[in-house]
């Protein structure tokens, strides 16, 4: 099985209880999560070999962190310990017409203070093939846009497969740069690009023509667009997916997504998802059904609908991360997701 490497900020998740407001809870519920950690869990989850790198506290919760990774069969070997902080972030889950809230408090944590040089890339990548990382990264700071960088430059002077997920998070980009400038450098490094509804607009100024995200109508048709301007922007990317998310509440949503290869536009199955549990996580569980399909050599069109029916199962987990089998996806592109009890 081939080895994928992601890097990025894994985070302590304090969550309300239930869906509990900020002022209400006396209590948190802690966990882990972080776009690219959520991607690594969610391929080892699949069986692919996912090694994952940070930079963390050398204290109980740095460990607490790795332990957490490990358990789910993620390669922690090339995790940086050093001194500092870990980053937190804050969830109220949101219920019907209530959105959820997300505080984040992650200044000068431990990937905050990175700085160029801080991981042996080349040993980082020893023996993998594919390479993925997130623009929440280099949003978090100068120095952690330079290591990303150093990262993605690396992987595709040593051969490996680079995929980015744009990952826009406005309340990140303050340190000085915009998104723009730095997105630009590193999305170059790229060969596959992937992003919600928003993410082409709000990092590149590329939107989707017709389309209403506010009023959830995001149909596949209307991203064709967004897809083609990015290729022509950056003519290194063979594939681009687009994850489409209709909003109806914080509780009810409509998911499913679009690849498109620079010829042809494949669109993948819909689903209503009437009952979220958990949003948190579902584009990066796209990611990694998409990266563990390719990495497989299944054609386009199953690699996106198994990529939809993964991610469309992460809103009925709580956490950050994707806990399901490929056989789970199957089943839920094969039976329609029935939900009937499995004796």
């Amino acid at each position: 099985m081939a080895t994928v490497v992601t890097f990025g900020e894994v985070m302590l998740r304090l969550s309300t209880p239930g869906f509990e407001r900020f002022g209400q809870a006396s209590a948190f519920e802690a966990s882990f999560g972080g776009g690219e950690a959520n991607v690594a869990v969610g391929l080892a989850s699949f069986g692919v070999n996912a090694r994952y790198v940070t930079l963390l506290p050398s204290n109980p919760l740095g460990d607490a962190c790795v332990r957490f990774l490990r358990s789910f069969g993620v390669d922690t070997g090339r995790i940086v310990r050093t001194e500092g902080r870990m980053g937190i972030y804050f969830l109220e889950s949101g219920a019907v017409q209530r959105p959820s809230k997300v505080l984040y408090d992650r200044a000068h944590s431990c990937i905050a203070e990175a700085r160029r040089g801080d991981v042996n890339w080349h040993e980082a990548f020893g023996g993998a093939q594919w390479f993925h990382w997130t623009g929440i990264t280099p949003a978090i700071s100068k120095g952690a846009a330079e290591l990303c960088e150093e990262a993605a430059c690396t992987a595709r002077q040593m051969g490996l497969t680079v995929s980015c997920d744009l990952n826009y998070r406005a309340k990140l980009w303050k340190w000085g740069k915009s998104a723009d400038q730095v997105m630009s450098e590193l999305v170059r490094q790229a060969d596959i690009a992937i992003g919600n509804e928003e993410d082409a607009e709000k990092v590149f100024g590329i939107r989707a023509p017709h389309a209403q995200v506010e009023a959830g109508k995001v149909e596949a048709a209307h991203y064709r667009h967004v897809a083609e301007k990015l290729m022509e922007r950056f003519p290194n990317l063979r594939k681009v997916a687009v994850t489409l998310r209709g909003s109806l509440s914080a509780s009810h949503n409509t998911w499913s997504a679009l690849l498109f290869d620079g010829a042809t536009l494949y669109t993948g199955p819909s689903y209503d998802i009437t009952h979220i549990v958990d949003r948190v996580g579902g584009g990066d569980s796209f990611a990694a059904g998409l990266i563990y399909c390719l990495l497989q050599g299944k054609d386009a069109q199953a690699a996106l609908d198994f990529a939809v029916a993964a991610s469309c199962l992460k809103h009925t987990i709580p956490g950050d991360v994707n806990l399901v089998t490929v056989e789970e996806v199957e089943a839920l592109l094969k039976q329609g997701g029935a939900g009937r009890v499995q004796r």
